[in-house]
């Protein structure tokens, strides 16, 4: 019997019979909901990361992402699995999952520094009969290009010793019903077996498997996925500023519009969109497409219209203040919610964080308030620790402006409505409050 066969067979065994142990790398949005899911389908689960703190947390079972439950976290140590710091641990993962981020650069060009980091870990534990995934978001060719080569240089065979695959994360934070065991995974791998491996590993956590010809093929359907949904949130973005200057509500213009069954699906307009998705990932296929001298115009501009929403927000609270005689400059402001959506505690490309600076840049008196976000580090005077402030009557009157950047569920907006001055409402929150005593206005 071949050594192909021998390593792919054994592999396929310890899937089917869950004696496969899971190794995860990076344990943030993506790779602690992933432990989680691997962990109750009754897989052990080494959850690996630099950051000793999570790790901690993985061990003694405590959770530190505020949507994700500590049932979710304990489930790895009741299923056998604990946190690891060492990377020479991979060695004992039968399957390797890079859960790693992926920003831009200040020059928003890819920064794939961490896929190589993690990249380089693997290699340098790698043995005959393993399974290597990515899934952090990526251009066309990284699984190929990039992670490919340092597995080849240990002499391993990719499709006979060991196997590679891409299969694109598809997280939503603080969403339920959108976790792992509801989404549908697609996956590509270098070769079929590679794939095959893969999507039996995938299927126990997943409600099915969507397999296609390569890495690249998954890797680029994950970028279009976001790319569609960056595309439309500009548009309406757009419409947004167009409908205001004509005295157009968007949002009941959304909400006509959706009523039709064919043809249209809502995008909702806000202060700008925030995470890690739609800010960035659109820019790694704008990069790649330059090596194949392609233009990607649509993508370009839907970056623009989104980056220039907080902008946008600004000028329609400076606008409402300068109708009260008030300047933005040495106006009291409250940014309500710098989380960049509701009820989830991830302050990445947050628009209301920036928000928040562009505020201060422009001399107002700036505070926040995020039930979800108790602490900013470095954002107070003198890059002290800033603190979010409570929601009571008498302060909320005392603010010449809230400008509302997340909708959290968990905020009392009656009481928002019933105390405060001037509400700039970017989230269209107040749309459904009675007894409104503010002046709101839809920005």
């Amino acid at each position: 019997m071949s050594q192909s066969r021998n390593c792919a067979d054994e592999l396929a065994r310890k899937i089917a019979s869950r004696e496969a142990v899971v190794g995860i790398v990076g344990m943030g949005y993506v790779g602690l909901p992933l432990a989680a899911s691997f962990s109750k389908a009754g897989f052990k689960t080494l959850c690996f990361d630099r950051d000793r703190r999570k790790i901690s947390a993985i061990n003694a079972g405590r959770r530190y992402i505020r949507h994700i439950p500590a049932a979710d976290v304990r489930a790895v140590k009741d299923a056998g699995g604990r946190g690891c710091a060492d990377m020479r641990d991979l060695a004992l993962a039968d399957a390797i999952i890079l859960a790693v981020p992926t920003p831009l650069t200040p020059q928003r060009e890819p920064d794939i520094s961490h896929v190589i980091e993690a990249s380089v870990a693997v290699a340098s534990n790698l043995r005959p009969g393993q399974l290597v995934a990515l899934e952090s978001t990526t251009y066309p060719g990284t699984t190929r290009e990039v992670v490919l080569p340092f597995i080849v240089r240990t002499g391993l065979k990719v499709g006979r010793d060991v196997f590679l695959v891409y299969s694109p994360e598809r997280e939503d934070p603080g969403r339920a019903g959108h976790g792992a065991a509801n989404v549908p995974k697609v996956v590509g791998g270098i070769t079929p077996r590679c794939l095959e491996l893969a999507g039996r590993l995938y299927g126990f956590i997943v409600p099915k498997v969507v397999p296609v010809s390569s890495p690249e093929a998954a890797e680029a359907a994950k970028l279009m996925e976001n790319i569609f949904r960056s595309v439309n949130i500009g548009l309406v973005n757009e419409l947004k500023a167009v409908f205001a200057g004509m005295g157009i509500d968007i949002w009941e213009v959304v909400a006509a519009a959706a009523s039709k069954p064919f043809g249209y699906m809502p995008f909702y307009p806000g202060p700008g969109p925030g995470g890690h998705c739609i800010p960035v990932d659109p820019y790694y296929l704008a990069w790649k497409a330059r090596e194949y001298g392609q233009p990607t115009r649509f993508i370009e501009l839907a970056g623009e219209i989104n980056a220039a929403m907080p902008e946008y927000v600004l000028k329609r609270t400076a606008e409402e203040l300068n109708r009260e005689r008030k300047s933005l400059n040495g106006s009291r402001i409250l940014v309500l919610g710098v989380a960049y959506k509701k009820d989830i505690d991830d302050v990445r490309e947050s628009a209301g964080l920036r928000l928040f600076d562009l505020f201060i840049k422009y001399g107002a008196r700036t505070e926040y308030h995020d039930p979800h976000v108790p602490r900013l580090p470095g954002r107070g005077p003198d890059g002290k620790e800033l603190k979010s402030v409570s929601l009571k009557p008498a302060a909320l009157a005392e603010y010449d402006a809230v400008v509302v950047a997340a909708a959290h569920s968990g905020v009392d907006y009656r009481l928002l409505g019933e105390s405060a001055r001037l509400i700039v409402d970017a989230r269209n929150a107040m749309a459904d409050v009675d007894a409104v005593r503010a002046r709101v206005v839809k920005a």
